[in-house]
């Protein structure tokens, strides 16, 4: 029984109470959320402790001690949250930490929102057991939405429960990349750092700007050359990737935002999306002919699955990116450490309403405010309960 276990009980009994603000629908919800981040704490062990248990293997043992140089780092020359979180190390004997479920309207790339105490609104729904959220996918098919689920690696609890020992590292991304699991590292822990309920767009696209910052930074600096190399063609194709469905979501978008989406006529419009959406698969296998390494597959499955969904999920991770690329790199040119007066600019940021943070950062991905056939449903705006 890991430390600290008679105090998780109290993250479960929490959410029990929690629910009587969202209404008795979300009892079985918040109940499996509880139940399965105290599980997740409970097969966490110190670093230390799997480090001098002579059942570990040799291979793990140096994932953990390379993750512990990368937390180090992360503290010292990045200036993320100096805590408990991922000194700890649980082996989950699953592909992932959970799955999330995404869901958006036909003619639309809007997210449907989910609304939880504390945390507001966001545009996903996880769940520790994949049945379940596929169960959660097909109540939202059968409203006409299209739905995406797919695995998490990691997850944040934003440093609320750094006293019940903070996140550990997982066996669902130990074994990456040593660029990949920097930049994950990076990216959790910067959720730590900012904030924001009800801008799902705002605090993932400032993670990933961290987590591309650092994870820059650790592969100039601090990483041997074959790891920094495996990192490069990984992150080519990522890159290629992105500027494919950065492309196609604008396409999506006009399509969406167009005088036939504008009228309802919804014939025209489908043809126009299916239109876009065979170009996007054709410039992909383009694209993906002059590739190499074990991450197609991946990309593959993607591409054959792609929806809405799929790409408003994606767009919440890199809408903003650039913008606050931008703000890091005019603290940098003022010369000395820029991290902390880089953080110190977001959550400046952070307190602005929305519209004006997203007008200083470049702005967000564009909404069409009728992308949806009369009679189907439309995302959730903030405030709407997720039951």
């Amino acid at each position: 029984m890991s430390r600290g276990w008679p105090r998780l009980l109290a993250v479960a009994a929490l959410a029990a109470v929690l629910v009587g603000c969202t209404g008795c629908s979300n009892l079985g919800y918040y109940w499996q959320a509880a139940t399965g981040h105290v599980d997740l704490m409970r097969a966490a062990k110190p670093v230390p402790e799997w480090l001098d248990d002579p059942q570990t293997s040799q291979p793990l043992k140096d994932r953990l001690l390379l993750a512990q140089r990368i937390r180090n780092y992360a503290s010292s020359e990045l200036g993320l949250p100096d805590n408990k979180s991922y000194t700890a190390y649980a082996d989950l004997k699953r592909p992932a930490a959970l799955w999330n479920v995404v869901a958006a309207p036909p003619y639309s790339l809007q997210l449907y929102t989910w609304c939880f105490p504390v945390a507001g609104c966001v545009g996903y729904r996880g769940y520790y057991v994949l049945a379940d959220a596929q169960s959660e996918a097909e109540r939202l098919k059968a409203q006409g939405l299209e739905v995406s689920v797919y695995p998490v690696p990691a997850y944040s609890t934003l440093g609320w429960l750094n006293w019940a020992g903070g996140d550990p590292l997982l066996s669902s991304f130990i074994g990456y990349p040593e660029g990949e699991l920097a930049r994950l590292l990076f990216h959790e822990l910067a959720h730590q750092v900012v904030y924001v309920p009800d801008d799902t767009t705002f605090n993932e696209s400032f993670a990933t700007a961290v987590e591309r910052l650092g994870g820059e930074r650790w592969l100039a600096t601090q990483a041997p050359p074959g790891a920094r190399d495996e990192y490069l063609r990984f992150d080519a194709q990522r890159r290629g990737f992105r500027a494919l469905a950065l492309d196609t979501r604008a396409k999506l978008q006009a399509v969406y935002s167009s005088p036939e989406a504008a009228a309802q006529d919804w014939p025209v419009v489908e043809q126009q999306k299916k239109a876009v959406m065979a170009e996007f698969r054709e410039r992909y296998a383009q694209l993906r002919a002059g590739w190499s390494g074990p991450r197609q597959a991946a990309y593959d499955a993607w591409v054959a699955r792609a929806n809405n969904a799929m790409f408003g999920a994606q767009a919440a991770y890199d809408a903003q990116v650039p913008g606050f690329e931008a703000l890091f790199n005019a603290q940098a040119a003022a010369g000395g450490d820029p991290w902390p007066r880089f953080f110190a600019q977001v959550k400046k940021l952070a307190q602005l309403p929305k519209p004006e943070r997203d007008e200083a950062l470049g702005g967000e991905l564009p909404r069409a405010e009728g992308g949806a056939p009369a009679d189907a449903p439309k995302a959730k705006k903030p405030g709407d309960t997720g039951d």
